[in-house]
């Protein structure tokens, strides 16, 4: 089963940008669609972002459409999580997850089709 190890949270000012990384080890990564989902306190665990295991398909929430755009590079095992104009509801823990529908072309937003997560990394945007 593929691991995931997310990277990049951080404090950040509304309006700004960071860029999170999702380090996968295995061999298979790139037959994996993948996706981003975060968490913030007292809420469920919500999608972000999906895109397809060769990257020819994405999908997002309507609350980061045109803010932030998901990539991966196959050939680096990681996916990435690009997010601009930060607003201060955005703030969360950032998980990263491996779909278990091997090389569907279909982005999930469910997150029961995800059987590998990471451990999360912290964004935090301050107003």
């Amino acid at each position: 089963q593929v691991q995931l190890v997310e990277s990049g949270g951080g404090l950040v000012q509304a309006g700004g940008s960071r860029r999170l990384s999702c380090a996968a080890s295995g061999p298979t990564f790139s037959s994996y669609p993948m996706g981003w989902f975060r968490q913030a306190p007292g809420k469920e665990r919500e999608f972000v972002a999906a895109i397809s295991w060769n990257g020819g398909m994405t999908d997002y929430a309507d609350s980061v459409k045109g803010r932030f755009t998901i990539s991966r590079g196959n050939a680096k095992n990681t996916v990435y999580l690009q997010m601009n104009n930060l607003r201060p509801e955005d703030t969360a823990v950032y998980f990263c997850a491996a779909d278990s529908r091997v090389g569907s072309a279909n982005p999930s937003v469910n997150p029961r089709t995800y059987n590998a997560w990471g451990q999360g990394t912290q964004v935090t945007v301050s107003s």
